[in-house]
């Protein structure tokens, strides 16, 4: 394999990076600029493909063609972004996001969701295969090898479980991409920091320093901490905690500006314009946050004629974006913060499961407290974080925790006096990357690099511990269903490529009839060993599960418990499979990602 290639698969943007193998050491990761349609009949490379998908109605098809394709069933990136706004009825978008979501059948054709009959829909893992498809087809039309023959490192969210990584995979299968690796987006944020730094990093950090990685992006919100520690007197580096799926980030804020555009506007609009809103807010807030100007004008298409030119118009301004943003998504908390919760409706409209609160800062204050490690350093990431005033003011908020009860520095912030740092500005030394748009996709890539021994490697294994539900044997009880354990199948830190017998001990396997199986997760339990059985399951949270018929011997009748016992296996990959293993040899693998 000549090249080494780094994929972001993100939620509003993917993009693609990669080392050339035969320049030896010389080697430096470079860009992948990804041709696509810009306009009606103009395709030109972009430094980021939008993860958009309009499915095109057939008159419009020829319109959408492609150098490789002269008549694509979808148009994916910065058409079909712009054609989407326009008609959003027929606009796939966050299907990052919805491949994550455990409340529907991700392997559905469910997108675009809420649109009529009239529209064709397609699958999460449909949507996310035809982007990957559409860069290795632009990849191809450059003149680079296929990337089917080449090593592919593709970024997942820290956050996803092992449902929608095992989904991710299937979408680069469908795509044609053979040879995939997971890596987690913070992870990669950070070797694209470790890449750019050089041997620089070691003179930054010190043993002792915990490093938050704040990755927030267009649909998610992602933590992860990485601590510096020695082994035979070199520096190492552990990701020793990750946080949970948090569905918020540069959507939620176009959604609050469009809100307070549809103000502004001052009359009622129907659900395709607010759609249509949300898209024009979100290209004003990026020129704006990207220093183009301080004000921007605003237009949707109107209804009805008694519209003067058929739109409607307002502007949006720096200070609103600021406003609304800063206070709305970083209000300054305490480090005893914690996101509100609300209570639930009794029947919700279905949909992906958006973070209840806004703020960005109460869900950070919650996932240091939780995993009791203040952080000396922090490395921002994703297109929200390019704003200059978010990240000041996110930086502003953890320094505010630095600051002991008694108006004192706190712990870690007496250590960095110590160490010589006083000068320092409030709060955790801030670490300079790469490009937020590309850092991800480019550490995916030096990643590649890393595991054929260049550079340092982070120790990590799985983000979570997981568990397969057993059910307790008890005598009947009227109205009370048997109690749930918890056996630990994949303990927390268990590294690709490894697998292991679960301690001797026999389960029954349900055979020859459906049956379901019951998986569960956890980011904060990271004491559990694999074979532990947990009783008091409040620190676990139970992930989707798996409803299948277990194929039977010829000899056996449906409905039989057969006598087996467990072996995990974390792929090199970074999947997980679960095996039952019988006295004599026969096998069965519990696929994470089967829904019927």
């Amino acid at each position: 394999m000549r090249y080494i290639v780094g994929i972001d698969l993100g939620t509003t943007n993917t993009a693609v990076a990669y080392l050339d193998t035969t320049e030896g050491d010389a080697a430096r990761v470079a860009p992948f600029p990804i041709p696509q349609m810009v306009a009606p009949g103009l395709v030109e490379p972009r430094p980021t493909l939008p993860s958009f998908l309009y499915l095109a109605p057939d008159a419009e098809r020829p319109g959408v063609a492609l150098p490789w394709d002269p008549a694509p069933a979808a148009s994916v990136g910065e058409h079909a972004r712009a054609r989407g706004a326009e008609v959003p009825a027929r606009l796939v978008a966050s299907a990052k996001s919805w491949l994550c979501n455990p409340a529907v059948d991700r392997q559905g054709a469910i997108l675009p969701f809420g649109a009529g009959d009239d529209v064709p829909r397609i699958s999460p893992v449909d949507a996310s295969a035809r982007i990957l498809a559409h860069v290795a087809a632009a990849w191809a039309h450059a003149g680079l090898p296929p990337l089917a023959g080449e090593d592919v490192f593709l970024t997942v969210p820290a956050s996803f479980d092992a449902v929608g990584r095992e989904l991710t995979v299937e979408a680069a299968r469908r795509a044609g991409l053979l040879r995939v690796t997971l890596l987690e987006e913070p992870q990669a944020a950070f070797y694209s920091y470790l890449a750019h730094a050089g041997d620089a990093w070691r003179t930054q950090l010190s043993v002792g320093d915990v490093v938050l990685v704040c990755d927030i992006g267009g649909g998610t919100t992602d933590f992860t901490l990485i601590a510096v520690g020695e082994k035979d007197g070199d520096l190492v580096l552990d990701r020793v905690a990750v946080g949970d799926h948090i569905l918020l980030g540069g959507d939620n804020m176009d959604l609050a500006l469009s809100y307070a555009l549809a103000q502004k506007i001052g009359q009622k609009l129907d659900a395709w314009q607010q759609r249509s809103l949300v898209h024009a807010a979100r290209a004003a807030k990026e020129q704006i946050l990207a220093g183009a100007a301080d004000r921007l004008p605003v237009a949707i298409l109107g209804r009805g004629s008694r519209l003067i030119g058929g739109t409607l118009k307002t502007e949006l301004s720096r200070d609103e974006v600021e406003r609304l943003l800063i206070d709305g998504f970083f209000p300054m908390t305490g480090a005893g913060d914690r996101p509100q919760r609300g209570r639930k409706t009794g029947i919700l409209e279905l949909g992906l499961p958006y973070a209840s609160d806004a703020a960005v800062t109460r869900h950070l204050a919650e996932f240091v407290a939780r995993h009791g490690r203040r952080p000396t350093a922090v490395l921002y990431n994703g297109g929200v974080m390019k704003g200059t005033a978010l990240r000041r003011r996110l930086h502003d908020a953890i320094a505010a925790w630095d600051v002991a009860p008694g108006g004192g520095p706190s712990g870690s912030a007496r250590r960095r006096q110590s160490a010589g740092e006083g000068s320092q500005p409030p709060g955790p030394k801030e670490l300079v990357g790469t490009d937020l748009d590309l850092a991800v996709a480019h550490g995916a890539a030096y990643y590649g690099g890393v595991r054929r021994g260049r550079g340092v490697r982070i120790r990590g294994g799985v983000a979570r511990s997981y568990y397969i539900g057993v059910e307790t044997a008890m005598p009947a009880v009227p109205g009370m269903p048997p109690p749930l354990k918890a056996v630990c199948v994949v303990p927390f830190g268990m590294e690709e490529g490894t697998e292991a017998d679960l301690p001797a001990q026999d389960f029954g396997l349900v055979v020859g009839e459906p049956a379901e199986f019951r998986f569960l997760g956890s980011s904060v339990r990271k004491a559990d060993r694999i074979g532990d059985v947990i009783d008091d399951l409040d620190d676990i949270d139970e992930l989707a599960p798996l409803e299948t018929t277990l194929p039977v011997a010829e000899d056996a009748a449906a409905g039989t418990v057969v006598p087996v016992r467990l072996h995990s296996h974390v792929t090199p990959v970074g999947t997980l499979e679960l095996w039952c293993v019988a006295a004599g040899g026969k096998r069965w693998k519990l696929e994470f990602h089967v829904r019927t």
